[in-house]
């Protein structure tokens, strides 16, 4: 399934996310090493190997590099819907363990983590259930799915996505909903946290942020999410 929406924002995308994101005080790779680190440390509490990574809607693959570093996975497939930014992420970042596909029939079982930043705000609410049953499908047994998205009840969140030239459009999807939708796909919900709570101007404050994490404060959620 090819969408050529996102392929007007390949080229630009980077630079598109670090301009919304600048607000913050900090750049993209200081949000993206903070989400594969706090997984890495779930998966680890967890006794549990990333093995086989699925990142759903990788875009141009920019996730790739952090997911073998933190995750130490044994290969990622990245799918997209948006074909040139899979073009721009197999020339990046393409190499035997890492490789870039349209979502068409997932890998049943194939994958032991499944990863997803940012992308369910993308979906229309219709098209959800339907992109869940395709992470679990690709699941094995046991399989941890990994879902970051960003925070609706956060007001700084929504002004960061007002600025940011891809999520013009974007429906959010709360915690409630999230939660509801993984169930509804066959998702053992383990747990939610919500994640970047204080700007670098607040940097100080930072050691507070995991005894807060259960509080909805932070700019993006992440829900944990296994299949049986």
């Amino acid at each position: 399934m090819n969408d050529p929406y996102f392929d007007q924002f390949s080229a630009s995308y980077d630079e598109d996310l670090q301009r919304a994101l600048s607000v913050t005080g900090e750049d993209k790779e200081f949000f993206a090493r903070g989400r594969l680190r706090w997984l890495a440390s779930h998966l680890s509490q967890h006794r549990r190997q990333a093995g086989a990574v699925l990142d759903f809607g990788c875009g141009t693959g920019s996730a790739t590099p952090l997911i073998f570093e933190c995750l130490h996975a044994s290969r990622v497939l990245g799918v997209d819907v948006s074909g040139a930014s899979l073009e721009a992420a197999r020339s990046k970042y393409g190499s035997a363990q890492a490789s870039f596909q349209l979502i068409e029939s997932p890998e049943l079982g194939a994958f032991d983590v499944a990863f997803c930043n940012g992308v369910f705000h993308h979906i229309e609410p219709d098209g959800r259930q339907q992109a869940l049953d395709y992470i679990y499908q690709s699941l094995g047994p046991g399989g941890v799915f990994a879902l970051f998205e960003n925070n609706p009840w956060n007001l700084a969140t929504r002004y960061v996505m007002s600025r940011c030239a891809f999520d013009k459009d974007a429906i959010t999807l709360n915690p409630v909903e999230t939660r509801r939708r993984m169930r509804q796909a066959g998702f053992q919900v383990l747990t939610t946290r919500f994640l970047f709570i204080f700007p670098a101007f607040l940097g100080a404050l930072r050691v507070l942020e995991t005894p807060l994490s259960r509080l909805p404060l932070g700019g993006q959620y992440v829900m944990v999410g296994m299949k049986p």
